[in-house]
């Protein structure tokens, strides 16, 4: 296992080179988006439509930021459970997604589309969103406004700490752990 300090735009180029049990430190932008935000970003990919930010290399973290108190760039960030964006992930994947951040275990066709496209999932650590919240640097909705704290955002970020928990070859530490544990 190793540890990566990246800058998002080099996500696209290492992502295949990630695997399950390294940790990474990110700068540079991510979107949050949730479930509803997904169900809308698909479509508009089936109607033609402008999508809120170009999927190609892109990194989504699924969270709805909690509003800024005064004198934060935001509130508490901290992620949600993936397995509700399993229905969509697969198209994101296949129009270029390439990261994805979040928390809790992934299906088989989301392991399937990271393999097709060089995909990765990190894990970020539930109950830690005020710590997530330092490392962001500048926020902006993009798009869906009227979602709240669940509109697309475009997060400027510096030192995001992540973990790969499923890779594109196949790793993954939630079928790692419960191996371990059977033995």
């Amino acid at each position: 296992m190793a540890h990566y300090e990246l800058n998002t735009s080099q996500l696209k180029q290492m992502a295949p080179k990630l695997r399950a049990g390294d940790t990474v430190s990110l700068t540079g932008t991510i979107y949050t988006a949730r479930d509803a935000a997904h169900k809308r970003i698909v479509a508009a990919m089936e109607a033609g439509e402008p999508l809120p930010f170009a999927l190609d290399g892109a990194v989504i973290y699924y969270a709805g930021p909690t509003p800024a108190k005064p004198g934060q760039v935001i509130g508490s960030v901290g992620p949600t459970t993936s397995g509700r964006m399993d229905p969509f992930s697969p198209r994101l994947l296949d129009a270029g997604l390439c990261c994805m951040i979040g928390k809790g275990v992934r299906g088989q066709a989301v392991q399937d589309a990271m393999a097709r496209n060089g995909g990765v999932y990190m894990v970020a650590i539930g109950g830690a969103g005020a710590v997530k919240a330092a490392s962001i640097k500048d926020v902006a909705v993009v798009a869906y406004d009227d979602l709240g704290c669940e509109s697309v955002k475009r997060l400027t970020v510096e030192g995001f700490s992540a973990i790969v928990s499923q890779d594109c070859v196949g790793g993954n530490l939630y079928a790692e752990g419960v191996e371990r544990y059977r033995r």
